[in-house]
């Protein structure tokens, strides 16, 4: 086995990039396309949904005239309406999926309610709720968030890098999926 692994190293001691999947560099367009969001798209991206936030020119500009109901609801109000919404639930793991579902819809509202209200949810989002979301995942999971690479992609690990949607990649984690719950790893039960 030492062998095998000595065949593989390289003169600096590293291993040698046998699928040749290290070879990307920063030049290279991971990505091959990029997506101008508006319109239906826009309100399903929740990196840019703005709920009924939209005003009537960004309804205009993002052809989102008719999609959304005719009122306008500042972020304010709307993070008022949602933390009654929230406090009504007596379980945490129940507001933990509020605020998981929220995060799907609209991540603005989602880390404004958060950082507006930071004491009363960092425990429904982080420790120790979140420890419980980890041991019932396989029941809550509703859409993957970031991208999983298990062994079944061995060999084609740039390949399912290429999946991703995002050009500008400014942080990756990399985990085992065992829950590690500073990662926010929720690992795949």
């Amino acid at each position: 086995m030492e062998s095998a692994l000595k065949d593989l190293s390289t003169p600096t001691g590293g291993v040698e990039d046998v699928y040749g999947e290290d070879c990307a560099t920063e030049d290279q367009v991971i990505t091959p396309w990029t997506i101008a969001v508006s319109g239906y798209n826009l309100l399903r991206d929740p990196r840019y949904n703005k709920g009924l936030a939209f005003t009537e020119r960004e309804r205009d500009a993002d052809y989102l005239r008719g999609l959304l109901p005719p009122v306008i609801s500042s972020q304010e109000l709307q993070e008022k309406k949602l933390m009654q919404s929230i406090r009504q639930y007596d379980v945490p793991l129940h507001k933990y999926v509020a605020m998981m579902e929220l995060q799907e819809r609209n991540e603005r509202l989602f880390y404004k309610l958060l950082i507006d209200n930071v004491e009363e949810l960092l425990p429904i989002v982080y420790t120790p709720t979140v420890g419980e979301a980890c041991q019932k995942y396989g029941s809550l999971f509703k859409r993957p968030q970031g991208l999983y690479i298990s062994l079944n992609e061995k060999g084609r690990i740039l390949e399912v890098l290429k999946n991703w949607p995002e050009k500008s990649i400014q942080v990756i984690v990399v985990t085992d999926g065992e829950r590690i719950l500073g990662l926010g790893d929720l690992g795949c039960q």
